[in-house]
């Protein structure tokens, strides 16, 4: 069934139908303000409603997002939290967190308050985050002792492609398959 639609629609209908857009992909996705504001925008572009500004409608947006953050449906702060959470659980370093959510378009404020909660929890997170790479990708102390040095430069390139700095990088490629082990342990 095709629904039918109006040819002048209101600036309420189009907030409505904002406010239907934005609830659908909150409720879907759990994405930060900057990633609804442009799915919002992206959507309305593709309505192509040809009597409102579109000018009008990033107001309109603008009026939408804060709605939903007052009702506490969006949050960068928990959001952030939560990605943050969920890539140190999968090994990623505190660089490529920070990036991930300045590339979410997450406020510098929540992202710097993140990182500090990440460091005051665990002095070392990057240490223990590069640990768990080498377990995933079986790379450094993983590696059987034979070939370690052969694959060294290759290891360390992998973890700086991960974002963990030369240091820890040395750090970790140096430790012994018996420490390895014992770490993973306790992982």
């Amino acid at each position: 069934m095709i629904p039918i639609r109006n040819k002048r629609k209101t600036l309420q209908a189009t907030v409505d139908e904002i406010r239907n857009f934005a609830l659908v992909y909150v409720d879907k996705y759990a994405p930060s303000k900057q990633q609804l504001r442009t799915y919002l925008l992206k959507k309305y572009l593709k309505l192509s409603v040809s009597n409102i500004k579109k000018q009008d409608v990033t107001n309109l947006i603008d009026v939408v997002l804060s709605d939903l953050e007052k009702s506490k449906f969006i949050n960068d702060k928990f959001y952030s939290e939560s990605k943050a959470k969920s890539m140190i659980r999968r090994g990623n370093s505190i660089n490529k967190i920070r990036n991930y959510l300045i590339g979410k378009g997450v406020k510098d404020q929540f992202i710097k308050d993140t990182v500090n909660k990440i460091n005051e929890n665990n002095s070392d997170q990057d240490f223990f985050s590069a640990i768990k790479i080498c377990k995933k990708k079986r790379i450094g102390p993983a590696r059987t002792e034979d070939n370690r040095p052969l694959f060294y430069k290759k290891d360390i390139s992998l973890l700086a492609r991960n974002g963990f700095d030369f240091e820890t990088s040395k750090k970790v490629m140096d430790l012994q398959k018996d420490d390895f082990i014992k770490i993973i342990r306790l992982l």
